[in-house]
């Protein structure tokens, strides 16, 4: 059983500051890697967690470092992509000793697991809030799919490839994300795309590819679906999800949303 747990839009500021003045986004990562850290001894083998973007609110590098900080405590190794929120060379310095961090380009990678492949695309559009993927992050995805010939793959992105009905997320999502589908829909195995930036658990199903949105630990994108909505936060509780590899009683990757913090219970029903 394959196993890995995302996180996303962390938001990172500078010590002593709140993100838009509102959100403790340092105090709500901190209760998320407590919350896997007591989750790990339940859920048996979970090979690592997924960032998917936004880790720090202005991409500076002392934002990463103190991202980088809190994030030791995490009993997981991660990998992560940028978001809009990220600079991109600022975030490949604070993650230049790790394997999954390429040297130059996007910031993309593929790591394998027993049942499924994840591979991580960049969707950073330099001083821009909408997403888009670079020639060569789809070339590099070409190469992932042809090799792994038919194995089930989930492809991680920071922006979102659905409209959700909030109008202003809705104008910065993934502009190409009609040629990420296309290539997963004539992709001969599973696929699932798992993004960000909305920071609310959505869904849909485009085709043959099921598509996923997972919660922020901190704030949440209000959510207005009138014409005229104003893009703002609201501070409803926070997640992170977990996705694991069932084989019984039919093969599937499924999604559970985790609430961060601690909770009352558990208490035996009988």
């Amino acid at each position: 059983m394959s196993k890995f747990i995302q996180i996303t839009d962390t938001h990172i500021v500078p010590e002593g500051e709140l993100a838009y003045g509102k959100s403790d986004t340092a105090a709500a990562l901190k209760r998320a890697v407590e919350t896997v850290n007591a989750k790990l001894p339940v859920l048996g083998e979970v090979d690592c967690a997924i960032v998917t973007g936004d880790l720090t609110d202005y991409g500076t590098p002392g934002e990463y470092e103190r991202f980088k900080a809190m994030m030791a405590e995490l009993a997981l190794p991660y990998l992560a992509i940028p978001g809009n929120h990220d600079v991109r060379e600022p975030m490949r310095a604070a993650f230049a000793g790790n394997g999954w961090m390429p040297k130059t380009g996007p910031i993309q990678w593929r790591h394998d697991l027993p049942s499924f492949t994840i591979v991580g695309l960049d969707t950073l559009v330099d001083g821009k809030h909408h997403g888009e993927i670079a020639p060569e992050g789809f070339d590099f995805l070409d190469a992932v799919l042809a090799d792994i010939a038919g194995k089930p793959v989930v492809v991680a992105t920071h922006h979102h490839v659905f409209h959700t009905g909030i109008r202003p997320m809705d104008r910065t999502f993934l502009r190409n994300g009609g040629e990420l589908l296309a290539r997963l829909e004539a992709y001969r195995g599973p696929a699932r795309i798992i993004s960000g930036h909305v920071h609310r658990t959505m869904t849909a199903q485009i085709g043959r590819v099921a598509c996923q949105i997972g919660p922020a630990p901190c704030h949440a994108v209000n959510l207005d679906q009138r014409e005229d909505a104003i893009n703002s936060l609201i501070m409803e509780p926070g997640g992170i999800t977990l996705f694991e590899w069932r084989e019984t009683p039919h093969p599937c990757l499924v999604s559970d949303v985790i609430p961060v913090g601690a909770h009352e219970g558990p208490w035996p029903f009988f």
